[in-house]
């Protein structure tokens, strides 16, 4: 049985159809990432995924149960096991790394402060943060800011990570270091949907690529098969593209 199963799933804005009936799966430890051009719905398919972007049809299930977004319950219960990583950081500026990192496991899940505080340390340590514990976000960079991000999502322990373009708001020299903090990731067998432009990268982590346009899955597959033989017109024109500049 998947761990992720979307069937069919519709969502828009203001009337404007932006999901078209989306449907995929991801067994545990896939990383599936989603590409596609600007608009196309990669982000919108996250959001909806989180319960921030209501959908008008279709349906998403954990482990074969349907979420009921409608539930404030269960839309809770289903945040404790999916978490989500956004283009900007949205830390909270009055508030250490370290503090970031442990507010919501001991807000969300109860977990006592000490208990939170040396995961805490573990999880800003795998990210390369050990030295930052205390600093606040205007004194770390912003390949640094993202880090304690992804550090913050898995402070809830969640089965799925999604990542929004994780690498778009910095700058060049601070991509690295966030797309190998994912890398690792990669490593510890965590499911991940991943959307991002970094076209090297997803070919490189990826367990499945799925291209979407028009807010439709056009085809998925494997990294070598979706970046040099794609079987769908739409997929062969969007890798010339990507060839080409």
């Amino acid at each position: 049985m998947a761990l992720l199963t979307i069937a069919d799933l519709a969502a828009g804005y203001g009337g404007a159809p932006i999901l078209n009936g989306v449907s995929l799966s991801a067994e545990r430890g896939d990383i599936i990432s989603l590409i596609g051009p600007s608009g196309s719905g990669k982000s919108t398919l996250l959001r909806v995924l989180m319960g921030l972007t209501p959908a008008s049809g279709g349906q998403v299930m954990l482990d074969g149960v349907a979420v009921d977004y409608a539930s404030k319950p269960a839309l809770t219960a289903l945040r404790r096991r999916m978490t989500m990583v956004f283009q900007q950081y949205n830390l909270f500026q009055n508030m250490t790394a370290l503090a970031n990192v442990c507010l919501a496991p001991v807000r969300a899940l109860g977990v006592p402060e000490a208990q939170a505080e040396a995961r805490g340390r573990e999880l800003l340590a795998r990210v390369g943060l050990a030295d930052h514990l205390h600093k606040y976000p205007a004194q770390l960079s912003g390949g640094q800011q993202q880090r304690v991000a992804i550090a913050r999502a898995l402070a809830m322990q969640p089965d799925i990570l999604l990542l929004d373009e994780v690498t778009s708001a910095l700058d060049p020299e601070r991509v690295g270091e966030v797309l190998d903090t994912v890398r690792d990731l990669a490593a510890t067998g965590i499911t991940m949907v991943i959307v991002s432009h970094e076209m090297a990268f997803v070919r490189e982590i990826s367990s499945a690529v799925v291209m979407m346009d028009a807010g439709r899955v056009i085809e998925r597959g494997p990294p070598a098969a979706m970046f040099t033989t794609p079987a769908q017109p739409r997929t062969q024109a969007f890798m010339r593209a990507i060839i080409r500049h």
